[in-house]
């Protein structure tokens, strides 16, 4: 056998053997199923993994945009018509949130921590100095005050309508935005104060949230099960919340949206508990997008998140009393949020209902500025990139007592809205593709396999074909050297002319062989006589 036989010999035998073994591999995802099993043990809320300290304290810069709602008429408001915005903003706070008094419990399996946030001014992203700028908005403790004595006889509405006048205390104020967001002292709350010292006589949208949590978390580590990862298992000693109308509504669902369990798939409903909203939502897919070269899915809550109940029966455990429901785009949250007739929307009633975009002049929605989702990293389940938008309204309508609320028409009033932002660092994202490229070489390993064992199957009939063509060139020579070989026999052949003249008899004997000559007609020309 020749050198070249035995290199394509061995050639077909490798290239066989890769590609049945690369195939098997793939169909049977042993290493994608290896890798899937590491990054289940590895992304869990344990001491020893990788994502733990991330968790503690967040790398990525978070971003808190305050946008306010100035009213260019309240006047015009209060007589009965239509009142104007004009928004105002961003007037931006760095926020830090590390996680405190983390304490593992049950085994490891699940983990107690606190979240205090910290705001921090930050002015070259902000339009302006929030103690200087102005802002015209409704007077929520003035609201607040109705609200509570609506319930009362006219009697005693009218007497605190008229001590409230005499307080200088209107429907609308104007102050600092400073002091709209982190607090003064109220004149009217002041008053009360005195009397029930229970009553905080300070006042702010922001107030008393600076440098403090949201409540005690119990978390899911993970340990038991990768898709309880990050996932809450009380919040405030509560497994499940009270306020609400129906046992759906009240569940706690979800993260904190912090952290997902990881190998997300785009067909996936992801839930987060967000606890100044006392409720859980839900998020869909969206699309694919890029964030700093790495690939994510982007989620956000669909249409029916606050849909109507008329349109999603689901959604009527959200009204309280039950039956008093709102409209498509609005939540009411004052069943948990002691005081006056707060109301959730997205920025502008974004996905709302358009009577209450039209109910004010100014509000323009679109889901570029006033969207809310995350883009999550499918295969870690780490959010990469986050905006969420929730804008802050009061119910506004006329209350018996109260004089400046004669003409007022029923209006869910916006006051303003937050964008809180934060995108993965670079120095995370580098370390991001890093991983992402080792999973998916190590994924893929099958793949390169079948790729080298077609590469040589390309090899081998390259060969086969050279080969087959070496040896037709073989047999062509041979043929040709044959040929060369009869013409030169040719050439060296005498041939003997057959004579037409009659036999002379006598010389028939000397004669012999040059008649047998004549009759073959062809005799050698040195031929030996016999």
């Amino acid at each position: 056998m020749t050198r070249r036989s035995c290199a394509i010999y061995a050639t077909g035998i490798v290239c066989a053997h890769l590609l049945i073994v690369g195939i098997a591999l793939l169909v049977a995802q042993v290493f994608q199923t290896m890798i899937h099993s590491r990054l289940k043990k590895e992304i869990t809320l344990t001491e020893t993994s990788r994502v733990f300290e991330a968790w503690k304290n967040p790398p990525p810069p978070v971003y808190m945009e305050y946008y306010f709602f100035n009213v260019t008429n309240p006047d015009v408001f209060l007589s009965g018509g239509k009142a104007v915005v004009k928004q105002i903003g961003p007037y931006t706070y760095r926020e830090y949130r590390p996680r405190e008094n983390v304490t593992f419990l049950e085994n490891g399996t699940k983990l107690y921590a606190l979240n205090p946030k910290t705001f921090v001014f930050v002015p070259e992203k902000s339009v302006g100095d929030p103690e200087v700028d102005m802002v015209t908005t409704v007077n929520i403790p003035f609201v607040a005050v109705m609200n509570q004595l609506n319930s009362y006889s006219f009697l005693l509405r009218t007497f605190v309508s008229m001590y409230m006048k005499s307080l200088g205390v209107d429907l609308f104020m104007n102050r600092a935005v400073h002091e709209v967001l982190w607090g003064f002292k109220d004149p009217l709350l002041a008053k009360i104060h005195a009397m029930k010292p229970d009553v905080d006589e300070y006042f702010g949208l922001m107030w008393k949230k600076n440098g403090t949590h949201e409540g005690e978390f119990v978390f899911h580590t993970g340990e038991k099960n990768y898709m309880d990862y990050g996932k809450i298992d009380s919040w405030n000693g509560m497994s499940k919340m009270s306020w609400w109308s129906s046992n759906q509504s009240n569940m706690i669902n979800g993260t904190d949206g912090a952290v997902f369990h990881p190998l997300i798939n785009r067909k996936e409903v992801l839930y987060i508990f967000a606890a100044d909203l006392c409720r859980s939502i839900h998020l869909s897919y969206v699309k694919d997008v890029e964030v700093k070269g790495i690939q994510a899915y982007r989620f956000a809550p669909p249409m029916d998140v606050l849909m109507s109940p008329k349109e999603n029966p689901t959604n009527e455990g959200f009204c309280v009393p039950a039956g008093d429901c709102l409209g498509t785009g609005v939540l009411k949250v004052s069943v948990c949020r002691e005081g006056a007739p707060i109301v959730v929307s997205f920025p502008h009633f974004y996905q709302a209902d358009p009577k209450y975009i039209n109910a004010v002049e100014g509000l323009n929605p679109n889901k570029e500025e006033h969207e809310t989702y995350l883009d999550l990293q499918p295969t870690t389940g780490v959010p990469i990139r986050a905006c969420k938008r929730a804008q802050l309204n009061i119910i506004l309508k006329r209350v018996q007592g109260f004089p400046r609320t004669r003409y007022l028409n029923e209006t869910i009033f916006p006051i303003m809205f937050v964008n809180e932002t934060a995108t993965i660092d670079d120095e995370s994202a580098s370390q991001m593709k890093m991983l992402l490229l080792i999973v998916t070489l190590v994924s893929n390993f099958p793949v390169l396999i079948v790729g080298m064992g077609i590469l040589l199957l390309l090899v081998l009939v390259v060969l086969f074909c050279r080969n087959r063509q070496k040896k037709n060139e073989v047999k062509r020579i041979d043929f040709t050297e044959a040929f060369h070989s009869f013409a030169t026999a040719k050439d060296d052949t005498a041939y003997t002319q057959v004579s037409d003249k009659p036999e002379d008899p006598s010389q028939t004997a000397a004669n012999q062989a040059t008649r047998n000559g004549s009759y073959i007609a062809m005799s050698p020309v040195d031929a030996q006589k016999c």
